[in-house]
């Protein structure tokens, strides 16, 4: 079985991370004290990939949890499953970060990264066959964007061959808790860039219009943005944590969505989204769960994808339904949206700032130049025109949409 180390690491990162192990600690019948209390095989058939089996039949979260801070990591202690973690994967400081990405990169994170790594080291040590590692951090505060892209790097140079992914929730200007969120932004995303397989990114605008025009709520909390990643991240690792044919593992889902090695930002879309009041009148079809999914209104970025195009899309349905109207409903929204896609990829859908800290200039200089590079690659690539195919170039065998 392929193991998966999770690390939340700041505040926001480990509020979310904490809903997340709240949510499928729910799908798999675990509950607070790690018992199994589910009513399915299925339930335990994948479960080591995420759930280390303690003696005694406790399931324990393959988690480190990281901050600068005592606060939030006392709270998700106290929370509904703060028991469910093994109290050495606590890993925290006392000072904070500031919001000051250099102080979570270059000092008070780097006095504390070795912790973290020890941690690390003893969760891979005890997987079988690990096969990466995910993150969950915010880019705005000074933790999740510095100290996060610290351990990003530290890991990648320790476990090179693993797949690196990561929920990264970024700032929006029209939800702005600093006026530095930008900068640690650009400065964590020149890490990214470099150090990672594949990037979920969701912002906080598009959270609040979910939670305003969608969910239908007039005071959205930050629990319901929360509880919103949650269940995208639920969705998203679903066909690694249950029985499935496509993208079954890190791995694979990287292969088939990255085209190139820079272009692995994602942007997640969940459906259904619907108010609790009409949930129970509704009954969505294949076609409308579809259209929902490529909708804007339920994507986690802020963003129009109709103005631009997509390079790959992955299509992650989960409950009863037709395979075949699933195959035919993808290949429908192709064909009748091909303006949408680029040509150059077959197939492209697959189903299932304070310089005492120890900064120099030139590092805001490399990173604004590297995310504009990015930008530029992907505006080049998406109005590539379509190659000449070479004779035998795709003669393989098509796979399953």
């Amino acid at each position: 079985m392929c193991e998966i180390v999770h690390l939340q690491v700041g505040q926001c990162g480990n509020q979310i991370g904490a809903k997340f192990w709240e949510e499928i600690s729910d799908e798999h019948g675990i509950d607070p004290t790690g018992s199994y209390q589910g009513d399915s095989d299925l339930q335990l058939e994948r479960i080591n990939v995420y759930y280390n089996e303690a003696s005694g039949g406790k399931y324990v979260p393959r988690a480190v949890l990281v901050d600068l801070e005592p606060g939030t990591l006392d709270s998700v202690r106290s929370g509904p499953f703060g028991q469910i973690f093994r109290p050495d994967n606590f890993v925290f400081g006392q000072s904070g970060a500031g919001n000051n990405w250099a102080k979570g990169h270059y000092t008070e994170g780097a006095e504390l990264v070795d912790s973290v790594l020890d941690v690390v080291r003893k969760e891979a040590e005890g997987c079988d066959c690990l096969q990466g590692f995910q993150l969950t951090h915010s880019l705005g505060g000074g933790t999740g964007s510095g100290m996060g892209s610290l351990l990003i790097s530290k890991i990648r140079e320790e476990y090179y061959d693993r797949i690196m992914n990561t929920f990264s929730v970024v700032p929006s200007p029209k939800v702005s808790d600093t006026v530095v969120e930008p900068y640690n932004a650009i400065l964590s995303f020149h890490h990214l860039i470099e150090f990672t397989d594949g990037i979920f990114c969701i912002d906080n605008e598009a959270l609040y219009d979910i939670c305003f025009c969608t969910l239908k709520l007039t005071t959205p909390t930050y629990g319901d943005l929360n509880h919103l990643v949650s269940a995208t991240m639920s969705g998203v690792t679903a066909c690694m944590r249950f029985p499935g044919q496509l993208n079954a593992d890190l791995r694979k889902l990287v292969v088939n969505m990255v085209p190139l090695p820079r272009l692995h930002f994602f942007i997640p879309g969940f459906a259904p989204l619907t108010s609790r009041g009409s949930q129970q009148y509704k009954a969505l079809t294949v076609p409308e769960l579809t259209q929902h999914m490529f909708d804007a209104k339920n994507m986690l970025v802020a963003c129009d994808p109709r103005r631009s195009r997509y390079l790959t899309v992955a299509a992650i349905f989960r409950g009863p339904m037709s395979m075949k109207e699933v195959d035919e409903q993808i290949v429908n929204v192709h064909n009748q949206n091909s303006s949408y896609f680029v040509e150059w990829i077959p197939n492209n859908i697959m189903t299932a700032v304070y310089t005492s800290e120890g900064m120099e200039e030139d590092e805001f200089t490399n990173a604004v130049a590297n995310l504009n590079d990015l930008v530029a690659e992907y505006q080049q690539y998406e109005d590539a025109p379509e190659e000449e195919e070479e004779e035998g170039e795709f003669d393989e065998e098509e796979e399953e949409a």
